[in-house]
């Protein structure tokens, strides 16, 4: 135990702070008590000798990292600096997935209507028309693929309009935000 917090420490002294792994939550169970009990009075003699608080800091983070190791948590191998949100909304993002997955299926029912009966593009067609009572066999399924393009057309140029109007207004904002603080540069 004493050699796992000696390693964790001098790793972290040597790491800078964004290149540090993400600590995970830990769960308060009697063994990972007993673990950070056992540890504490191991960082005295660290806490001690702890000229300033960036060394205080990694000699904790270090003590932090020991226990993770001891009990089996999961680290992430990454830095924090990979691990950062991105400036991109999450539900843009699933739109744009969305949209991408609609303009996949947009292609598999086109490809199955000009006559492709691929095992692949049958089931795509299936999955597409599942919970409705249109199977593959009637003679008005021509029409229903047709309806079925254009309302995942129509769906399509919605999501993409909410985007649209999404990045206008932010672009608008941020323009008139620097315009505000910094006339100039605009």
């Amino acid at each position: 135990m004493r050699s796992t917090l000696e390693e964790a420490i001098v790793e972290t002294r040597n790491t800078p702070l964004e290149n540090r792994p993400r600590l995970p939550r830990i769960a308060p169970s009697k063994r990972n008590r007993a673990v950070v009990r056992a540890l504490n009075p191991m960082l005295v003699t660290y806490l001690e000798t702890s000229r300033d608080l960036c060394e205080t800091d990694s000699i904790l983070f270090g003590a932090a990292l020991a226990v993770c190791r001891i009990i089996g948590a999961k680290l992430s191998t990454a830095g924090r600096a990979t691990e950062q949100s991105s400036a991109i909304p999450a539900w843009r993002i699933r739109i744009e997935e969305r949209i991408v997955k609609a303009r996949a299926l947009i292609g598999r029912l086109i490809c199955f209507r000009s006559g492709n009966n691929r095992p692949r593009i049958v089931r795509t067609v299936r999955m597409a028309f599942a919970g409705t009572n249109v199977s593959l066999s009637q003679p008005a399924i021509m029409q229903k693929l047709t309806e079925r393009i254009d309302d995942l057309k129509q769906r399509i140029a919605a999501w993409g309009k909410w985007i649209r109007r999404y990045t206008e207004r932010s672009t608008r904002f941020n323009q008139n935000r620097l315009f505000q603080s910094d006339h100039k540069r605009l």
